[in-house]
């Protein structure tokens, strides 16, 4: 019984022993719990499709991402359930369960009442990221404290996105681009919850946060890159603004301090999860 338990899992690290495989596992865990077609992952990476083909196999044969057909697309995802018998091998042969051992305890949130950080990153921080930050000051109260960031802002905010939050009666005063190194070092502010609300941002590899934030992608189309008539694109902007603005209505709803990281990250997930099925009504 102890070898067919340990083979598995010898096997399963064995996979992820190779650097071009794991970067794909990490890229796809990141996204986690989006679909990503293959040329998504191919051009995140930088990998030709033959090439990541065989990656994706591998991994797949490992049970450690899942495939799904979604037309002509090929679209993949990590599989939770084989990551966690993974962590939980490690765990136990490793640390005999004794997380004390193996991992550093990142402090609760629930410790005290107090304000939660929040920082949504995008890469240009003109539109998408905006909107989070603006609508958590706004629905979040004195429980949140907003930010925004983006791996390649802008040198200014989208004036559809700017049109779109003066129309809703927001203070755009206060908002402008800025680099996410703004919020790395001794200076930045601690972190409680980290967004990423585009594609692109999520596929990049961010920096160590400290305190170990919960993270959740909310990726959603970019109104930035609509097409057509003006009304066309700011019909695109105010999709993106209702879609943020259910999301963030159900975030600020969690009983943050009720629930442990866990439970937390779960609910994240599946805040992301439901905001997939894109609903088309604008708030």
């Amino acid at each position: 019984m102890e070898m067919k338990t340990l083979l598995p899992l010898a096997d399963r690290l064995t996979v992820l022993g190779h650097p071009h495989r794991l970067a794909v596992f990490r890229l796809v865990t990141r996204r986690y719990p989006d679909r990503i077609p293959a040329g998504e992952i191919a051009q995140a990476l930088g990998m030709k499709p033959s090439t990541l083909s065989g990656y994706l196999a591998a991994l797949q044969s490992a049970g450690l991402i899942q495939q799904t057909r979604a037309g002509t697309s090929l679209l993949y995802a990590a599989d939770m359930t084989v990551v966690r018998q993974v962590m939980d091998g490690l765990l136990g042969d490793c640390c005999g369960y004794r997380p004390d051992l193996c991992f550093t305890q990142p402090e609760g949130l629930t410790t005290m009442a107090r304000t939660f950080n929040v920082l949504f990153i995008c890469t240009g921080n003109s539109a998408r990221s905006i909107f989070a930050e603006t609508l958590l000051r706004t629905l979040g109260g004195d429980r949140f404290t907003a930010y925004s960031a983006g791996t390649n802002p802008s040198s200014a905010l989208n004036p559809f996105a700017l049109q779109v939050l003066r129309d809703k009666g927001h203070d755009v005063a206060p908002l402008r681009s800025k680099h996410v190194s703004e919020f790395t070092g001794p200076d930045a502010p601690p972190l409680d919850f980290v967004f990423t609300v585009c594609n692109t941002a999520a596929n990049e590899v961010c920096p160590p946060w400290e305190g170990q934030p919960i993270s959740g992608h909310w990726g959603m189309p970019d109104p930035v890159k609509a097409e057509g008539t003006d009304a066309q694109k700011a019909l695109a902007f105010q999709q993106a603004y209702g879609a943020l603005k259910r999301r963030i209505e159900a975030f600020v709803a969690l009983p943050l301090e009720s629930l442990d990281r866990i439970s937390l990250q779960s609910a994240v997930d599946d805040i992301a999860r439901h905001g997939q099925q894109d609903p088309k009504e604008i708030a």
